[in-house]
């Protein structure tokens, strides 16, 4: 399901994938939710320091939609300089500033 939202996200006008994509990743989680014997399958969703829209799984890795909407493969924690919110009872994501000469582009096949 996520190399067919891939594809079809690089399909859509450069504009409208970010949104798209959300859309793509709100499915996939119905679904998985429906299959509770399949592997679990989660994505935070978060806007980087330069507008990009950055969507991060939960074994590691990101997809991050640039602000020209180009879609990147990233690493969740090598491919960002990430600052947190420390509270005495949670540690959180504050930014995420996307770097991207350490990341792949996805391209149209």
């Amino acid at each position: 399901m996520l190399g067919h939202a891939i594809t079809e996200t690089l399909k859509a006008p450069a504009a409208d994938r970010a949104a798209l994509f959300a859309q793509f990743v709100r499915e996939i989680e119905e679904f998985m939710k429906a299959h509770p014997e399949e592997r679990p399958w989660i994505c935070r969703v978060y806007l980087g320091t330069d507008s990009s829209h950055i969507f991060r799984g939960g074994i590691g890795h990101s997809l991050v939609i640039d602000s020209r909407g180009r879609l990147w493969r990233a690493r969740s924690y090598e491919d960002f300089e990430t600052t947190y919110t420390i509270t005495p009872t949670s540690c959180e994501i504050a930014t995420l500033t996307p770097l991207y000469t350490q990341m792949r582009e996805y391209l149209p096949r």
